[in-house]
């Protein structure tokens, strides 16, 4: 830390309680009283370096040798300021640092202590060393803390702007091309870095690592001189990612909430002992954090402004500042966690979790997504979904997609999650944005298993949410056996999942069908060749690879017919020869399936006896 030192006559003040003496042999005759401290003095080294002083003593004395009383509980950093400007005055031995000189060239400036009133004055020698202090980044963040306690003077002096202007310009260049230690506001080198090796010191330099070595040290700072600070940085150009990190490192700190998981228990606790000022002060901390943080999607994590919403939810944060945070957790809502969208709900809604949040969110996300879409030049199909040539586009909405249904089944347990609500937020997202409806399925399973007092047509209503082409083999499966859903579902189910099946047996034998096909016209063509150029090498030498590839052929054709016989096998586990009728109950209108049994002398023949029949050929007993 830079320091300066001036006077050279040793210590001649001693304290007595609340009263300076001056112990110089004279007795005093002037008495300067700063609050609850009394400075008793000589006129003479006052008037002669102080402006202020010299007028003050001139208008209120009373003549020679008689003894006078001021008070000066205007001036700048106090009775220390005072203090020190004493024992200037005297030529006493004195410290300037970078933790009082802004006091001090305040001081000097309100006394007046100019080059009028000799050479070499305070208010010069302390100018000039705070141009060495601001040269240096931890004693400009030193002497830009000090300024708190002296603010309006520092303003009219415009030490706070030449310190801002000083940290925003080093926070913005290469860290190596001015001396500073990165993060210690104390740092000093232990003695067995200070050594001496042949004449030259080998004490450890600290060097800056990252884009992040600033944060700390700027944390300390109060926010109307953070804020200050961050708008300079900005308006320097410094990538938004670099600003928004220190925002989060500064919110982190002075947001107790920011450091855990809000629960019920702790938001209800947190609410009710934390004090209205303490609240009132938090309230405008945030808001003021979220209008710091850069625009730009993605410079603060998802986690992060969840977090942040939470917290702006607990304090009671204006609509705005809460809408805001919801556009930029939504903006980047594909990566988010199901664990970071159970928001507690703060309001007065009967559920647990706050839906309508999420639905918010939600909202804002598809909002962006159709202007992204609308934006790309022709790539755009029906129903907003991009062609082929670009799946990627895909990634972000789909998970979204995975996202919400998570969200639905966890919320699907409470009991006051309304039927509308569940509706609108899984019909939010497109029908293209789910390759497999398995997790909304399961949503919907787990809110009629909640909500069992439903009626069979909101669960018709609710079921038509989801594509049940669109299910896997498993989700089928637990589907056809689900008491819980309608009927005409569950036959729906059963009739997809036989049309599957029909077409993944047929593909097999329709791809065996071409390879034998292909194996005699091969066979044909190499006997034609022999026969035409038998005499020929270079037909020789293409006949023998044509019988390389027949003989490739086939070895691949009779892996196809034991694959074949293995269907075979397995539909006939399946109960495809055997005629059942359990799953048309009487009176249903909705598709049927049927397996038409084989006769009895045909049943290699089975896999080819399945049939799908239309709903309105469908015979009730």
């Amino acid at each position: 830390m830079a320091f300066l030192r001036l006077g050279s006559k040793s210590e001649i003040f001693h304290r007595e309680g609340h009263t300076w003496v001056c112990t110089s042999g004279l007795p005093s005759d002037i008495c300067i009283n700063i609050g609850e401290m009394s400075f008793n003095l000589h006129k003479f080294p006052l008037l002669s370096r102080s402006g202020l002083l010299e007028k003050l003593i001139e208008e209120y004395s009373n003549g020679e040798g008689s003894s006078l009383n001021l008070r000066l509980d205007d001036i700048p950093g106090g009775a220390k300021a005072f203090e020190l400007i004493s024992k200037f005055c005297y030529g006493v031995r004195m410290e300037l640092t970078a933790y009082n000189i802004v006091s001090v060239r305040c001081a000097a400036e309100y006394l007046r202590m100019t080059e009028d009133y000799g050479d070499g004055n305070l208010v010069m020698q302390a100018e000039a060393f705070l141009n060495e202090v601001l040269g240096n980044w931890s004693d400009s963040v030193r002497a830009l803390e000090a300024c708190e306690e002296v603010m309006p003077q520092a303003e009219e002096l415009h030490i706070v702007s030449r310190c801002i202007e000083s940290l925003a310009t080093k926070a913005s260049a290469d860290p190596s091309l001015f001396s500073t230690t990165s993060w210690g506001r104390e740092t000093r080198p232990s003695p067995e870095d200070s050594g001496l090796w042949n004449g030259i010191s080998t004490a450890t330099k600290t060097q800056h690592t990252g884009e992040d070595w600033w944060y700390q040290d700027v944390s300390f700072l109060s926010l109307p001189l953070y804020k200050r600070l961050i708008l300079a940085i900005e308006s320097r150009g410094l990538r938004p990612e670099t600003i928004a990190a220190s925002v989060v490192h500064y919110a982190r700190r002075y947001l107790p909430l920011m450091n855990r998981q809000s629960s019920f228990d702790d938001v209800n606790s947190t609410v009710t002992n934390m004090p209205n000022t303490c609240e009132a002060d938090q309230r405008a901390l945030l808001e003021e954090i979220v209008g710091l943080l850069p625009n730009k999607k993605g410079v603060a994590s998802t986690k992060f402004l969840i977090r942040l919403l939470r917290t702006a939810m607990v304090l009671h944060t204006s609509p705005s500042c809460r809408e805001n945070l919801e556009m930029r957790v939504g903006a980047q809502l594909d990566q988010a966690s199901l664990l970071d969208l159970l928001i507690p709900n703060m309001g007065y809604s009967e559920t647990l979790y706050d839906v309508d949040c999420v639905q918010r969110i939600l909202d804002h996300f598809m909002l962006v997504q159709q202007a992204a879409a609308l934006a790309t030049p022709p790539g755009i199909a029906e129903e907003g979904q991009i062609i082929k040539g670009s799946p990627d586009s895909l990634t972000p909405i789909t998970m979204v997609a995975t996202l919400m249904d998570g969200f639905l089944a966890e919320v699907a347990s409470d009991v006051n999650f309304k039927l509308p609500k569940f509706e609108a937020l899984a019909a939010t997202i497109p029908d293209y944005a789910r390759p497999v409806d398995d997790g909304l399925y399961h949503a919907i399973d787990v809110y009629m298993k909640t909500h069992h007092w439903i009626a069979d047509g909101e669960r018709e209503q609710l079921c038509r949410l989801m594509n049940c082409q669109k299910l896997s083999l498993e989700a089928s499966t637990h589907a056809a056996q689900n008491e819980r859903l309608p009927l005409r579902v569950i036959v729906q189910v059963l009739f997809f999942e036989q049309l599957r099946l029909r077409t993944s047996i047929s593909g097999w034998f329709f791809v065996s069908d071409n390879l034998e096909n292909s194996q005699n016209q091969i066979n044909s063509a190499v006997a034609q060749q022999q026969r035409d150029n038998g005499g020929d090498d270079d037909v020789k030498q293409r006949v023998s690879e044509l019988e390389k590839d027949c003989s490739s052929m086939k070895e691949e054709i009779q892996k196809l017919m034991k694959t074949k016989r293995s269907w075979r096998n397995f539909t006939r586990r399946l109960g495809f020869n055997r005629k059942s009728n359990s799953c048309c109950p009487k009176g249903s209108k909705a598709s049927e399936l049927r397996a038409v049994a084989p006769s009895s002398g045909n049943r290699q023949q089975n896999c080819e006896k399945i049939e799908v029949v239309p709903p309105e050929t469908v015979k009730v007993n």
